[in-house]
């Protein structure tokens, strides 16, 4: 359930992420949830990495990790989408 559970939690980061990081941007919020997904994932296999535990379903601790993960990788796009 681990990987299932990160890109649910990456769907809702991506949407989160678009009403936190609202833009003038024509781009689709399809784009911005598979942003939010690939966030998620990778800051969830991250999170293992680093020692945070195995996710094995939805807490509020998995949560966060996905936010932050899908916030970041936004932003960074962003940023790349500026220069």
């Amino acid at each position: 359930m681990g990987i299932i559970s990160w890109i649910v939690f990456g769907l809702i980061a991506g949407v989160f992420a678009k009403m936190l990081m609202p833009s003038d941007d024509p781009e689709w919020i399809i784009t911005t949830i598979v942003i939010g997904i690939v966030g998620a994932v990778v800051s969830g296999f991250l999170a293992v990495l680093l020692g945070f535990g195995d996710i094995s379903g939805f807490d509020f601790r998995s949560f966060v990790i996905a936010m932050v993960g899908g916030l970041l990788l936004l932003g960074g796009y962003r940023l790349l989408k500026r220069t």
